[in-house]
């Protein structure tokens, strides 16, 4: 005998059953704020099937995207980070640098290494937005000089992905600025000797690294709809009391304004930056 209520309690359980899916089927969008199926933004490269926001990737898949298959051999990879200043803020430097370590795999925010790209040899950066945002430290500008000299001394192109959302890092305070400095100096080098430097811009990059590296190439491309700039547009607004014009320090923006080159969505970047290499290398032979 059913008692009273019972046949509707097994309804309703057996309804919230139906209704229950697996988690990680649905993600939200930052760029259109719509729910969207993971396994669609998986499929098309990490970029929204709707509004076609690039969403941030790791140091590996931008390997696998852009570099020949199995061509990619890390140099400088034991370089690790220290504190000089023993810092802390919420929590001590040194203890968000080792549980970061473990988190990711990486000593640093960047990877730097030997590659090719369409069977041109080149040497390949990309820094790691999981690693403190990205942001530029001691060894990130130590290792980004060194990939810039090894490039130099190997006369082959030197291209650069760059994601530095935490632009310098303040843990390391003027260990960290002086990076600035450092790399942009290493391209000088490179430019006095001839040799590319492709700098590619994806969402965000901004701080030190924008007003340094990752500003100063020959040719600079740039992801759709990205960040782009030193301060960010909040800390911008506040600090000149006024509306800042629509779409500020986005990729399309800096492209009206002449200061990237071209806009190239993901699944078109190796492509391109092959034409160029190519276009460079008959040159160089011509």
């Amino acid at each position: 005998m059913n008692l009273p209520g019972q046949d509707g309690a097994r309804e309703s359980k057996s309804f919230r059953r139906k209704r229950e899916m697996p988690s990680g089927l649905w993600m939200r969008c930052p760029g259109c704020s719509k729910m969207i199926y993971r396994s669609l933004v998986l499929e098309r490269g990490n970029i929204c099937p709707e509004c076609n926001y690039h969403f941030e990737i790791t140091s590996a898949e931008r390997i696998r995207l852009l570099c020949d298959p199995g061509s990619f051999r890390e140099e400088f990879a034991g370089i690790a980070p220290l504190d000089p200043l023993d810092f802390v803020a919420l929590r001590p430097y040194r203890e968000r640098l080792q549980e970061t370590q473990k988190k990711t795999g990486l000593n640093d925010a960047v990877v730097i290494g030997r590659a090719a790209i369409g069977d041109n040899s080149v040497i390949f950066g990309v820094s790691d937005s999981r690693f403190l945002r990205g942001s530029m430290g001691s060894v990130v500008g130590e290792k980004i000089s060194r990939g810039i000299d090894l490039a130099r001394d190997s006369r082959v192109s030197f291209v650069f992905v760059s994601g530095s959302g935490g632009g310098a890092r303040m843990d390391e305070g003027m260990f960290s600025l002086m990076q600035m400095a450092k790399t942009s100096a290493a391209l000088a080098r490179l430019h006095e000797a001839g040799l590319l430097f492709i700098s590619v811009l994806t969402n965000p990059t901004m701080g030190g690294a924008m007003a340094s590296f990752a500003a100063l190439g020959d040719v600079i491309f740039a992801e759709p709809k990205a960040l782009i700039g030193f301060a960010g547009p909040n800390v911008i607004k506040q600090t000149i009391k006024t509306e800042l014009p629509e779409g500020f320090q986005s990729s399309e923006f800096n492209l009206e304004h002449g200061f990237i080159d071209r806009i190239v969505e993901r699944k078109d970047l190796r492509e391109v930056v092959i034409r160029v290499l190519n276009y460079v290398q008959a040159e160089e032979t011509a």
